[in-house]
């Protein structure tokens, strides 16, 4: 009995020993010393749309690739998007997604392009109804990193422009005329 508690305390040592330095969350200067933000493009995105009875439904969106500006590979990399109407204190919307992790992001490259979309938006019934919308204002996004139990840092603030990247299917059976 003795022999097997013993061997049980060297087991849980090993263990530990072998363990937590693995699971050691890096410090926030650090990561935020790490990543460079590039590539960032914003724009709105459709979340639905149904052509009858007419209803869109626009979403900000954020894309940006992360490059590894460290010495080490990067991965387990969390990133935490919260949009919000300019000048309001109330979410319209968030995003929390893992992007890096299985494959990482060696030092000097860039990751894949990663999109956080917003789960909330503005309606309107067309395309064309956006343009007088008093709804789709302003929205600004705050971009948040975190990895392996570290606290959320601000990565960036980023105004989303007024680009759609959608378009309205043709209605079907009806000719276009030529001029």
């Amino acid at each position: 009995m003795k022999m097997v508690k013993s061997l049980f305390v060297l087991l849980t040592t090993v263990l530990i020993l072998f363990f937590v330095p693995a699971c050691k969350s890096i410090s926030p200067d650090e990561l935020k010393k790490s990543v460079a933000i590039e590539d960032v493009e914003t724009k709105w995105v459709a979340k639905v749309y149904q052509p009858w009875p007419p209803k869109l439904i626009l979403v900000p969106c954020l894309s940006f690739r992360v490059k590894n500006v460290s010495a080490k590979p990067l991965n387990y990399l969390n990133f935490n998007a919260i949009f919000k109407f300019k000048d309001e204190q109330e979410n319209l919307g968030d995003n929390l997604l893992a992007a890096i992790r299985k494959d990482p992001v060696m030092p000097g490259e860039k990751s894949h392009v990663i999109t956080l979309k917003s789960n909330f938006g503005v309606e309107g019934k067309t395309l064309a109804s956006f343009k007088d919308n008093p709804q789709w204002r302003t929205v600004m996004c705050r971009l948040f990193i975190f990895s392996k139990g570290s606290p959320h840092i601000l990565l960036g603030e980023y105004e989303i422009s007024r680009t759609i990247d959608f378009k309205e299917p043709e209605p079907v059976g009806i000719e276009k005329k030529e001029d």
